[in-house]
């Protein structure tokens, strides 16, 4: 049986929807795994969201693993060497991680709603995947940025991506994507209504309640939960496998540059918009 590592800050709904689609996938065997662990990287009784995760994860009878980066957090200065400079205290933290780790045997890990980068070591003990809300060469940051800059750029398109998990963030090889246009019928009103103007004044007026930025959201995020399934679906499959010098390989173990999800996500979603 192909196993599943989970990862988690268990910050809130996104979080739990996250866990839930793919229990629910495998549950009815679209997904042939099992998930071998939850770890939360916050403990019972830190925030009232944390726990409701928390019992769900104990609700789908998963072994549950915590442990608070609170109680490492600061104990040492220095940085350590990685693509974003960690403090030291965070290589203390993954490596206690990992101790705690050691007994579960996983084919791959996923990061859904884990709010810490990740070190050098554990990125070279598991073979980790992480959802970005960009096509492979688009903006990084948060999703709230994503769009913003997409809008500055004034793009013809998006879409979402997952990716192997480096120390760098947002820039490990793309595992599977999709892409959607942000141009026709659905939004040409809504670019129109701001054409002339800067993002500072857009974000001024309005924020994020502005309805261009509020359209490319909804496209986006009903795409994330069908991706990231389709690409666990994938690799349980055999359809792709991560080698050992991480690099992402087909079924016959040729290189790839992400697997082209499109077509299979907008058949799931289809009359969803």
């Amino acid at each position: 049986m192909y196993k599943l590592g989970w990862f988690s800050t268990g910050r809130g709904k996104g979080s739990r929807g996250l866990l839930k689609a793919v229990h629910d996938s495998i549950e009815s065997g679209e997904i042939d795994a099992e998930i071998a662990f939850v770890f939360c990287s916050r403990e019972y009784g830190e925030t009232e969201q944390t726990d409701i995760f928390l019992r769900m994860v104990e609700g789908y009878s998963i072994p549950l693993v915590t442990f608070s980066y609170q109680k490492h957090k600061g104990e040492e200065s220095g940085l350590v060497g990685s693509g974003e400079r960690l403090p030291s205290w965070r290589l203390v933290y993954d490596r206690e991680i990992m101790a705690r780790l050691q007994d579960f045997k996983t084919d791959l890990c996923v990061l859904a709603g884990y709010m810490l980068i990740v070190g050098p070591e554990m990125c070279q003990k598991y073979d980790m995947i992480n959802l970005h809300p960009a096509a492979p060469g688009g903006p990084a940051g948060t999703w709230q940025e994503v769009i913003w800059k997409l809008i500055e750029a004034d793009a013809e398109s998006t879409g979402a991506m997952m990716h192997l998990v480096t120390p760098e963030l947002d820039k490990g090889p793309v595992v599977a994507y999709c892409t959607f246009p942000i141009r026709g019928q659905a939004f040409d009103r809504h670019w129109s209504k701001i054409k002339g103007k800067s993002v500072s004044q857009v974000k001024q007026e309005q924020g994020e309640e502005n309805a261009l930025f509020q359209l490319i959201r909804q496209h986006g995020v009903i795409r994330e939960l069908p991706l990231i399934t389709a690409t666990i679906q994938a690799f349980s499959r055999g359809r792709m496998k991560i080698t050992p010098d991480k690099q992402v390989v087909d079924a016959h173990g040729k290189s790839i540059r992400g697997c082209d999800l499109t077509a299979e996500i907008d058949e799931k979603i289809r009359g969803s918009l």
